[in-house]
């Protein structure tokens, strides 16, 4: 049984308090309903019921007795007041799992609910035939109607509640006095009349119906601004014994989403803000659609045993929670491909999309014909879509594990293409983040696109990796730019295809286009925390402060425990308003729950505790550094320099020169194996500056900044500026110090009123009236935010 709440999106977007009142009202009286005729609650859609019962004739009686006690509350109730659903009643084969039940049985009584009208019962010809004989009231035929998807014709019925005769009789003997007073209409044509309204009001109600969207405090969305044609599919259940299958069935939901994702019809929400949702939790489908911004949903699951696999995909209407198509697939594991495909297509079809005939081969292709390559496949890049939210420290650890599955992958199935443009995208990453910036890494980045490339030249993917290649490997910005423009015509739905345009325009300095194109990735996205993290980045790089956090503040409501998003929150405050507490508290807010999170929290831990010259706090994050040291941007300072900086700000110079002494042996090492790197010859020079060694600095920082300049890599060059700025500073010349300041800070970069006020590196230049006068430039000119 389904029932329905009739008026309720209509009443929340007017009267949201009235509209909850009456809902929760609603599933009181229908909850006290249902034991009573050994009805089992399976779950609530929203303002809608799914109610499973051993009989046809409970099934129906309740209906009644639910009709017949709202009837009678509604009697004396104003009509805003009054509470009305719509019930259909279906009987079936079902399918438990996990608590919830699935199965044709379920999808027709869902078509069935919406025909039987405010205050009405609707039912199969099955439920029909087993309560005929058996109800108080009678039932009544109605026209033929086509249930969309379901082939097999069906009949259907509508309870005449006694009530409602007993209305109708009242109203005919009303209209028979009137018209026997001298009516200028009669009877027959006031009949007319009222069949026209009442089919007027019927494609009223549909074509509302159509457009239903319930509404949600997590995204306020109105019924216009959702795309017809779009569409999320969350994760898929494993219903396998093996809970390593999970990662099977990961890849499953994975490769459908990516199919329909060539369509250029649909809009197809990414994985990333689909993952959330895992069938482990209860699902509202209705908030769920609202929440993505999307029309349509996909939920499946996914059964393996031995060599048969079991896949079953149903397609949702989120604004009805209508089921518009559904299949299960009973097969060999082998076939498993070939089943991905076909849901695909089928789901596509359904919802009219145009697809081409390259679409739809491109479609039909399989990624592997090796199920144990495709599972190696899919739990590398499950690890890829969380480790931009790891912490440097275990992102390490996550990219070399995804290297060694990806390689794993290959090994099985030479032809594996999708793994090849994984791995280009892996090793490009950890050459970039200067995980390992030496010319052996980048080399594996080119072996994995020369792989691709022999596969499928012309494929987006390849022209992706391509991309990513040049802009990774060789900063070079124009040729990155040209291939992505041509993924993105097959792409047109992948994310990463914005985000990477996004990166370019940073690079080049076109940072309105960065932020719209981040925006663009954003709505395929949208619970991508990640994505907001790199919006809220361009704004602190642009010194745009409140806008950096209104988007933080976004970031925060969607996943409140993500530390980035929290810390990065907290030093907007220290960048902007020279406060140093929020951060300071949120550091130890995290480190109270989770003392093991002090490694990835070291990196700002540290430089707080610089800034705030509490010896206790400098011991406290200097301890937490591992040996990896910490990093600041493209700039990774090891942890003897680290050590020397405590040193020297808890006055102990000694024990400050021999651990300077050793970072600089260290990063002599790291300079031999990343020759052409301009990033560790600038590190070097912050050490011979500590060190006293001002010629060998100085020279070292200006070198770093003419192998990384500011107009190539706009983000790490005016991290170098910075460090020249640092390095002039640290060896006395002050002037040159305050010049590279001012010429720093006509850059976007992270130089900003809160480090100058604050950081011991620019101590040297306190009292100085011309660095007062820059520092006073930068502070926030509302006062009401500075006494904050």
């Amino acid at each position: 049984m389904f029932t329905d709440m009739v008026g309720y999106t209509a009443l929340a977007q007017g009267n949201e308090a009235l509209a909850l009142e009456l809902l929760e009202e609603h599933r009181r009286i229908l909850r006290s309903i249902f034991p009573r005729f050994n009805g089992t609650e399976i779950k609530t859609i929203g303002d809608a019921f799914l109610v499973e019962f051993q009989s046809a004739l409970e099934a129906a009686q309740c209906a009644l007795e639910i009709q017949r006690t709202l009837a009678k509350r509604n009697h004396d109730v104003s009509a805003e007041r009054q509470i009305q659903v719509r019930i259909g009643v279906h009987i079936g084969d079902v399918v438990h799992r996990n608590g919830d039940v699935y199965g044709d049985g379920v999808n027709i009584a869902s078509r069935i609910e919406p025909l039987a009208g405010a205050g009405g019962i609707c039912v199969s010809m099955d439920v029909e035939r087993q309560i005929r004989n058996a109800l108080e009231a009678r039932l009544e035929k109605l026209a033929p109607t086509e249930l969309k998807n379901i082939t097999v014709p069906m009949d259907l019925f509508r309870i005449v509640l006694p009530w409602e005769r007993q209305s109708k009789a009242e109203g005919g003997r009303k209209k028979e006095k009137k018209s026997a007073n001298g009516s200028r209409f009669p009877a027959s044509r006031l009949a007319w009349v009222a069949a026209l309204v009442l089919v007027l009001g019927a494609a009223w109600w549909w074509s509302t119906q159509s457009r239903r969207i319930l509404p949600s405090p997590a995204r306020a969305s109105s019924p216009q601004t959702v795309d017809q044609k779009s569409i999320a599919v969350l994760p898929f259940e494993n219903l396998s014994d093996e809970k390593q299958n999970e990662y099977f069935a990961d890849g499953v939901q994975d490769e459908i989403l990516t199919d329909l994702a060539k369509v250029p019809d649909l809009k197809v929400i990414s994985r990333t803000s689909v993952i959330r949702y895992r069938t482990g939790a209860a699902r509202d489908l209705r908030e769920i659609g609202q929440q993505l911004g999307v029309a349509h949903l996909v939920e499946g699951s996914v059964q393996r045993s031995g060599d048969r696999i079991r896949v079953n995909a149903q397609l949702i209407d989120a604004r009805t929670d209508a089921h518009l198509w559904a299949k299960t697939y009973d097969r060999n594991l082998a076939d498993v491909f070939a089943i991905q495909s076909e849901i695909a297509t089928s789901i596509a079809q359904e919802l009219q999309a145009n697809l081409s005939p390259n679409i739809k081969a491109a479609i039909e292709q399989p990624p592997t014909a090796d199920v144990v390559a495709f599972d190696l496949y899919t739990r590398a890049k499950t690890l890829l879509l969380d480790v931009g939210f790891s912490g440097y420290k275990k992102g390490i650890d996550m990219y070399n594990r995804a290297t060694e599955l990806l390689n794993a992958a290959v090994a099985r199935d030479p032809t594996f293409f999708l793994a090849y443009c994984q791995l280009a995208r892996v090793q490009g990453e950890v050459y970039f983040f200067s995980i390992d910036h030496t010319p052996a890494r980048r080399g594996m980045i080119e072996e994995a696109v020369r792989n691709a490339e022999r596969l499928r030249p012309d494929a987006g993917e390849t022209h992706l990796a391509r991309a990513l290649y040049f802009y990774h490997g060789y900063l070079d910005y124009d040729r990155a730019r040209s291939e992505v423009q041509i993924a993105t015509g097959s792409l047109p739905d992948d994310p990463q295809v914005c985000l990477l345009t996004a990166y370019l325009d940073r690079r080049q300095n076109r940072w309105n286009e960065a932020l719209h194109n981040l925006q663009k990735g954003l709505e395929l996205d949208p619970h991508n925390v990640y994505v907001l993290r790199q919006i809220s980045l361009t704004y602190q790089i642009l010194r745009r402060y409140a806008e950096m956090v209104a988007v933080l503040d976004r970031a925060l409501a969607l996943d409140p425990t993500d530390i980035d998003s929290r810390i990065g929150r907290a030093r907007a405050e220290l960048h902007w308003r020279a406060d140093t507490q929020p951060l300071h508290k949120t550091i130890h807010a995290i480190l109270a729950s989770d003392p093991s999170a002090a490694g990835n929290l070291a990196d700002w831990w540290f430089d707080l505790a610089l800034c705030e010259r509490d010896p206790s706090e400098i011991g406290a994050a200097l301890a937490a550094i591992s040996e990896a040291g910490v990093r600041d941007e493209g700039l990774i300072f090891p942890r003897a320099y680290c050590q020397g900086m405590a040193d020297l700000a808890r006055s102990n110079s000694s024990s400050a020169r021999a651990a300077f002494l050793k970072a600089r042996a260290e990063q002599e090492k790291a300079i031999r194996d990343q020759p052409e790197y301009g990033a560790p010859v600038c590190v070097l020079g912050m050490i011979d500056a500590a060190l006293g060694r001002k010629d060998e600095a100085i020279a070292e920082g200006r070198r770093a900044a003419e192998m990384l300049p500011v107009t190539k890599e706009p983000i790490n060059g005016a991290n170098v500026m910075k460090s020249l700025a640092a390095i002039y500073a640290l060896c006395g010349e002050k002037d040159l110090a305050i010049e590279q300041i001012r010429t720093t800070l006509e850059h976007p970069g992270d130089l900003s009123y809160g480090l100058l006020k604050l950081h011991l590196y620019w101590d040297s230049l306190r009292g100085d009236p011309r660095f007062e006068q820059i520092v006073a430039s930068l502070a926030p000119k509302d006062a009401a935010l500075t006494a904050k």
